[in-house]
């Protein structure tokens, strides 16, 4: 099986995004699997829901990071999903620590919306030199970082900010195909050793 980009779509649960930011959401995770890659959200409702429904609608593969140890307590002490979810990894970290297994787990991270959760994840991904998209204009935590980046000083190396599902996925996969393509320019032939 060829090796995919696993790309985390990271977002508010509860409703606090602009109009018409759940179909975008759907639309990433459709166009996630459409362009070759596998979905990775936080198994949660809101943002991450929307995501799997597109991808789920491109029949392709999505993985959900519980913050659960077991199916029992993701659905009864969580009161989470499990619907349209090709598989679930009950992490049994609670919240932060899914959201650092989860963003660790990916290639790249989307940022929709979102709240507190949504930043922690930004910042996992920050500091782990991950490329990022962000889906601009659909409000929360979201349409902030470029604010957040400027205060914060530290540039915005890997960083895609687009209003667009369709280009902001485009553009963080070829990012994506351009880093490794670097990377491997950079990496030492290995040696040949003969047991003769």
């Amino acid at each position: 099986m060829k090796d995919k980009y696993k790309i985390c779509v990271s977002g508010s649960a509860v409703d606090n995004c602009l109009p018409g930011a759940f179909k975008k959401t759907e639309q990433v995770g459709y166009e996630i699997v459409k362009q070759g890659a596998v979905l990775l959200t936080g198994a949660t409702i809101g943002i991450p829901a929307w995501a799997v429904r597109g991808a789920r609608r491109a029949k392709g593969m999505s993985i959900g990071f519980s913050p659960a140890a077991t199916k029992r307590e993701h659905l009864n002490t969580y009161r989470l999903p499990i619907k349209d979810m090709d598989l679930i990894i009950y992490t049994g970290a609670d919240y932060s620590g899914r959201n650092l297994i989860l963003t660790r787990s990916a290639d790249a991270v989307i940022e929709i919306c979102g709240r507190i959760g949504t930043l922690n994840e930004f910042t996992i991904a920050f500091e782990d030199h991950k490329p990022i998209g962000v889906l601009v204009g659909t409000g929360g935590i979201s349409d902030q970082l470029e604010h957040i980046l400027k205060v914060g000083k530290r540039g915005k190396k890997n960083i895609i900010f687009d209003d667009d599902p369709v280009r902001l996925v485009k553009r963080l996969i070829a990012l994506l195909k351009k880093l490794d393509k670097q990377a491997k320019r950079f990496t030492r032939p290995q040696l040949k050793i003969s047991l003769e």
